[in-house]
């Protein structure tokens, strides 16, 4: 049974984010932590907390069973565009650049595998 977490409005762009989301999609939960835990990018500490928050559903949903012996793994890892703050900064000539501050809406699913008979 699969677990779903979702972080909105991270201030991050999302291109940055989905090169830390490639790393973690389809590893097994215990490696894709421990990865994320020596990544240096900003954004790995944002992925890191929302996979232990997705790891934390699956365990309400499944109350009987243990982490250990389910073997999750990370189903999918998606990264879509949040909001966009535009802001001005000055320029010459009395002219404006527009500045468009990105964010990213991030959303992570955790499975256990299926043992095959």
């Amino acid at each position: 049974m699969e677990a779903i977490a979702r972080l909105n409005n991270i201030p991050t762009s999302p291109r940055k984010m989905r090169l830390i989301a490639d790393l973690i999609r389809g590893m097994k939960v215990n490696a894709a932590l421990n990865l994320l835990k020596f990544q240096p990018q900003h954004g790995a500490i944002k992925m890191e907390k929302l996979l232990i928050s997705a790891v934390a559903n699956w365990t309400q949903k499944n109350p009987d069973a243990s982490i250990e012996e389910a073997e999750l793994y990370v189903k999918t890892v998606m990264v879509d565009e949040g909001r966009m703050l535009k802001r001005l900064r000055p320029a010459p000539q009395g002219r404006a650049h527009r500045v468009r501050k990105r964010s990213n809406h991030i959303t992570i699913v955790v499975d256990e595998k299926a043992l095959v008979a």
